[in-house]
């Protein structure tokens, strides 16, 4: 068996740069450009807040930023759900980043229900 150390900084990091990655590969158009914007915003927003998150001057403070990322890549799943929608090509890609957002949501979730 193998053991995987899960490093939530680098991994949100990834999911930001996957995101980056993958919408370089769209193709501009009308509908897609602000879909494209929403969703690197959402989706790189994600590891920027988990930094300030570990940079917390409280246990309030962390907890809000933690709901704020779990926020941020629920609006990343919208917005991919959006991509597909303009263009069905880009389904397969989407559904690989919606899968580890899908599972960032759940952790998220998870560390703020635990701080109640």
């Amino acid at each position: 068996m193998t053991n995987i150390t899960y490093d939530l900084e680098e991994r949100t990091a990834k999911f930001g740069e996957d995101i980056i990655e993958f919408c370089k590969s769209i193709k501009l158009n009308q509908i897609t450009k602000p879909v494209i914007n929403q969703l690197v915003r959402s989706g790189t927003s994600v590891g920027a807040n988990y930094m300030e998150a570990n940079g917390a001057s409280s246990k309030k403070d962390f907890r809000n930023k933690i709901f704020i990322c779990k926020k941020e890549v629920q609006e990343t799943k919208h917005w991919l759900r959006m991509v597909v929608k303009a263009d069905i090509r880009y389904q397969k890609n989407c559904k690989k980043i919606w899968l580890e957002a899908q599972e960032l949501t759940l952790i998220f979730g998870k560390i703020v229900s635990s701080l109640r």
